[in-house]
């Protein structure tokens, strides 16, 4: 047992390069959900209503599907529509497309929470429409949303796991690389697993200094 733990550290820069990839990737998928996921819950709290139901509809629809389904998707249907792109960025464009619809949820429902006399404020100001979000209403529900925006970008983390049956360099696809050759898999996928640990303690960590300055805002 110790040889196949020596052998994970001798290709310890390859764990590393699929740590750090993966990384990148979940900041990039978690800013861009985060980015679209607040347009489609300014849409979802739009007045028109055939418009919010129409994207609460998409938005359901979204939640539905398997991420491993919707990674197949993006990866063979993005091709036939004419538009070609690398793996690490399908596989960031696929995270991205299917997160927002959580975090979509996220900000609908922290937004909801919100203390009417606090949006009624912004309005006597002349504050309206894009103007009345960004300054009144994104922060707070951002503030309000963080824990459950910690566990949303968890799930980016472990879902980015599943981007190795479209050989994006990940964590995951390193330590099966690895092991597929040395035929190490306890070993090898150990390794893996205390390293996915340590990325959602930082992110639990992160979680909690954001919750200390809201704390402070108040």
């Amino acid at each position: 047992m110790s040889h196949d733990f020596a052998i994970v550290w001798d290709h310890r820069d390859r764990f590393l390069d699929g740590l750090v990839n993966t990384v990148w990737m979940c900041i990039a998928a978690s800013i861009g959900a985060l980015v679209l996921g607040a347009v489609l819950a300014m849409i979802l709290m739009a007045r028109r209503r055939w418009l919010a139901k129409s994207t609460q509809a998409l938005v359901d629809a979204m939640r539905c599907v398997p991420f491993l389904l919707f990674a197949y998707v993006i990866y063979y249907g993005l091709p036939s529509l004419g538009i070609r792109l690398d793996n690490w960025t399908t596989g960031v464009a696929a995270l991205t497309l299917y997160n927002s619809a959580y975090m979509a949820e996220l900000l609908r429902a922290a937004w909801t929470g919100l203390p009417r006399d606090m949006i009624e404020a912004g309005q006597a100001f002349g504050f309206v429409g894009f103007e009345l979000f960004r300054r009144i209403i994104l922060w707070p529900v951002v503030f309000a949303a963080t824990p459950i925006f910690g566990n949303q970008m968890i799930q980016i983390i472990k879902d980015s796991a599943f981007l190795t049956i479209i050989a994006v360099p990940e964590l995951t696809h390193e330590a099966s690389s690895v092991q597929s050759t040395y035929y190490i898999p306890f070993a090898a996928f150990i390794a893996a697993v205390l390293l996915y640990w340590l990325l959602c303690m930082v992110v639990e960590m992160g979680v909690l200094a954001i919750g200390r300055v809201a704390d402070v805002r108040r």
